[in-house]
């Protein structure tokens, strides 16, 4: 055996040995079995929403076990083929496999920084606000690029993606914009991204053609359902109405359909123009206070608390989480991770997930080293 296939080999194992700790394998399989049990008892669909919720957790257990059970059969498949071909001196098929282990490998750390998304909503769907800085067309310009960046990076993981409120710039871009990323582990993956994020490139918009810095925030907050209890105040309430921008046709810009909703005590805004009803609108945005509130207890709860309000501070220089640079050279980078990319084409194209895998190790405190070590 090469010296890489064994070094795969093993990398693989000790991530397997980690998935398997952290779904607590013999519970998790004892409660996939209860589940499926429960699943063919035809009572459990006269309640949808129980239904569904079950359905959730058994998929999610599922998922988790046959990844597991998958990684295993076909590690053990590759190194078999690999031995092969080395004693019959096929070079070929000797790349081959070691090409599946490295595929195999990519898979297994992913699966592995997934793992530790064990927070208390880190499985829910998200809400993502993105806010253009000071700066005008540039900044605004910027969050439009941002809000693309996220639907890629949601689509290519087979995210549903429904839009809430855009707020248009003035000549290019948006001032603000809200979407809901849905599918698993939308919250869990996405926490990690709030914070200011900063361009820097020649400006498209200036006839000099000079270099500009542009600042936009990102805000993640989770979904939340009928079964968490946020008791709000009506009195704490302000409630507007407004036209709705955007595409739409002739409703959209007659009637005061759109919704926006303050909370006084808090200074938390959430705006809704996504139906054309304003009732629809009102509890759909009543929704996102309600998340917000949520979220805003979880980050109280949790110990990186103080450094995740920092992110909500100024837009500006200081305050950035990422740095976007496309000129005089070309690179992004974390600036709490130090995770560098040398392409940001791919970047803000969706290519986020090395980010966010450091950021998220970061967060829980434990590198993808030690998370390894602990499981052996």
């Amino acid at each position: 055996m090469s010296a890489e296939t064994d070094a795969l080999n093993e990398q693989i194992k000790q991530s397997v040995a980690l998935l398997r700790r952290h779904l607590d394998w013999d519970a998790a399989l004892s409660r996939l079995a209860e589940l499926n049990h429960r699943v063919e008892d035809p009572e459990l669909w006269a309640d949808a929403s129980a239904a569904q919720k079950l359905m959730r957790e058994r998929n999610q257990i599922a998922s988790g076990i046959e990844a597991v059970q998958r990684l295993e059969t076909e590690v053990t498949d590759a190194m078999d083929l690999a031995a092969l071909a080395e004693s019959e001196g096929d070079a070929a098929m000797v790349a081959d496999a070691t090409q599946s282990l490295r595929a195999m490998a990519e898979e297994a750390k992913r699966r592995e920084i997934e793992s530790l998304l064990s927070g208390e909503a880190d499985a829910n769907d998200a809400f993502l606000e993105v806010n253009a800085g000071a700066g005008g067309t540039e900044a605004q310009d910027w969050a439009e690029m941002l809000l693309r960046m996220y639907t890629r990076w949601a689509e290519q993981r087979g995210y549903k993606l429904t839009l809430i409120e855009e707020s248009e710039g003035e000549q290019a871009g948006l001032k603000s914009a809200t979407i809901q990323v849905s599918g698993p582990n939308a919250y869990g993956w996405l926490k990690t991204e709030a914070g200011v994020h900063r361009l820097v490139r020649i400006s498209p918009f200036d006839a000099a053609a000079r270099r500009q810095t542009s600042f936009a925030s990102i805000w993640v907050y989770p979904v939340v359902d009928d079964s968490i209890d946020i008791e709000i105040n009506d009195a704490d309430l302000k409630v507007d109405t407004f036209r709705a921008s955007g595409a739409g046709g002739q409703h959209v810009n007659k009637t005061e359909s759109a919704i926006r909703i303050t909370h006084v005590p808090s200074g938390i805004i959430v705006a809704c123009q996504t139906d054309r009803s304003q009732h629809r609108n009102r509890a759909t945005a009543m929704g996102m206070l309600k998340a917000r509130l949520y979220e805003a207890e979880l980050q109280r709860r949790e110990a990186a608390s103080a450094a995740t309000e920092a992110a909500k501070t100024d837009i500006g220089w200081g305050h950035q989480i990422r740095s976007y640079v496309l000129a005089p050279y070309q690179m992004v980078k974390d600036l709490r991770t130090g995770v560098e990319k040398g392409n940001p084409d791919a970047v803000l194209d969706g290519g986020l997930d090395d980010f966010m895998a450091a950021s998220l190790a970061a967060r829980v405190g434990a590198t993808r080293s030690e998370a390894s070590a602990s499981a052996q």
